[in-house]
């Protein structure tokens, strides 16, 4: 059994021998006689236990679970309990991606949880788990902004901390989320987007070195396609020619099941389709290029295509002032072109996002929206501003015998119908190998469109 041992200046000990026979000691330092027996009765049952294999005493399982790290330091020593091993910040957070990355995350969210797990692992790396506290998330954030990063990052990297700090908790790794009110305003999604007119977007068409940078610009543009993963992903079998519509893949949704939307062949991204579908080599499988596809897909995914390089040189010679976001801000324009014409429920499955995200991410008002609204009267005492252009749209096309652009946009170079959905002319029939009968525009220009009437 346990004895306690009295040594020179109030320190103590306390001694027994372990099952296999050998000698140990725990030195309790300094503390009072009183104290000293409480600690060697409870060695002397956890020591009963071990020996008899048993489970520890009630009571000593208690007053274990509140002694300080010291004294449980000095039981593990001894053999007496198993300690867990603490993990660090930077341990649990490489194990928790590495999990991810096996459960078959997307390689789009490992890297952005990448980000967060490598800022944490260089903040409180070497710390325990259970030491973080609310302070050391507050730091983080100060850490963040310090740094210039955007509102709208710091919020997304705050929400990736806690979503860790969730799952130790939900592993048993620590009680209670410490960081579970550390947070930071979401930024104004707005602010780096920009509305880029149709007439513009043309312009840009028209000095792309290819067919296949134009029809990248006029998917973006004209079809609302993420770039590069949808265009780069979508097949010649993906589009029905006959019924004018396109199957775009979408492999940022297609963890959530979502493999696939179906939007319409609008004739502003029909005849890049043709032109494409003209320079294909036989029997080609994607409707991008093979060299295309090879060097803009990697181990990271559909990263390093260095698209935006080149569509800035290519915005520079078209003599057009370059927009912030170019690719996202090519799509946002298409969405907020259609929600003028569209109910927001049609347009957000044709692009593949929600009405909430819509609204705050992609949809702003058009220079279109503002005209039509100085013409509208609640209460239905007038024509709605929409009537109100139609009517003017179809007057002026008439009078130009739909030879003219003019009526189809407003100076600012905004289609009137605030869609690219414009009518075209009449298409000739023609026949191409593979493809069926399929309608073919003679040309993508501006001065092709006119207004329906």
């Amino acid at each position: 059994m346990a004895s306690i041992c009295n040594d020179p200046n109030g320190r103590r000990r306390i001694l027994f021998v372990a099952g296999d026979g050998s000698r140990k000691a725990i030195r309790l330092g300094k503390c009072d006689r009183k104290t000293a027996e409480s600690i060697c009765r409870h060695v002397e049952s956890l020591l009963g236990a071990k020996i008899g294999r048993q489970p520890i005493p009630r009571d000593t399982a208690v007053w274990l679970s509140e002694v300080d790290d010291n004294l449980r330091d000095k039981l593990a020593a001894v053999g007496l309990i198993v300690v867990e091993q603490k993990q660090t910040v930077a341990e649990f957070l490489a194990k928790w991606l590495a999990d991810r990355k096996v459960a078959g995350y997307k390689t789009a969210s490992l890297i952005a949880w990448g980000q967060t797990a490598t800022e944490m692992s260089g903040l409180f790396g070497q710390r325990t788990l259970a030491s973080l506290t609310h302070s050391d998330g507050e730091n983080y954030r100060d850490a963040m902004q310090q740094r210039g990063l955007r509102a709208t990052t710091i919020h997304k990297r705050l929400g990736h901390a806690r979503q860790m700090l969730e799952d130790a908790v939900r592993l048993d790794r620590i009680p209670t989320n410490p960081w579970k009110h550390v947070r930071h305003r979401q930024g104004d999604a707005s602010e780096r987007r920009a509305y880029v007119p149709v007439g513009h977007a043309l312009r840009v068409i028209d000095h792309c070195p290819n067919v296949w940078w134009r029809l990248l610009v006029a998917l973006a543009r004209f079809g609302g396609l993420r770039t590069p993963s949808e265009p780069f992903s979508m097949t010649w079998g993906d589009i029905d020619w006959e019924r004018g519509r396109v199957s775009v893949p979408s492999p940022k949704t297609e963890g959530s099941g979502k493999t696939h939307r179906v939007i319409p062949m609008f004739p502003l991204l029909r005849p890049h389709l043709e032109a494409a579908f003209a320079e294909a080599e036989q029997g080609s499988i994607f409707v991008m290029p093979i060299e295309y596809r090879r060097r803009a897909l990697g181990p990271s995914g559909w990263r390093n295509a260095n698209l935006r390089t080149t569509l800035q040189k290519v915005i520079r010679r078209a003599g057009v002032d370059p927009w912030p976001r170019l690719w996202h801000s090519l799509r946002a324009s298409c969405e907020s072109d259609l929600a003028q014409s569209f109910p927001l429920a049609v347009v957000t499955k044709w692009l593949g996002n929600t009405p909430s995200v819509a609204l705050r991410h992609y949809v702003d008002p058009t220079e279109v929206a503002y005209t039509q609204a100085n013409s509208w009267i609640p209460g239905g005492g007038a024509e709605s501003g929409a009537q109100v252009a139609q009517n003017q749209a179809q007057h002026i096309a008439a009078d130009n015998g739909r030879e003219s652009q003019s009526s189809t946009e407003n100076e600012e170079g905004e289609a009137l119908t605030a869609s690219p959905c414009d009518i075209m002319r009449e298409p000739e029939q023609t026949n191409s190998g593979g493809g069926g009968n399929r309608t073919r525009v003679p040309s993508h220009r501006v001065d092709d469109l006119y207004v329906c009437s």
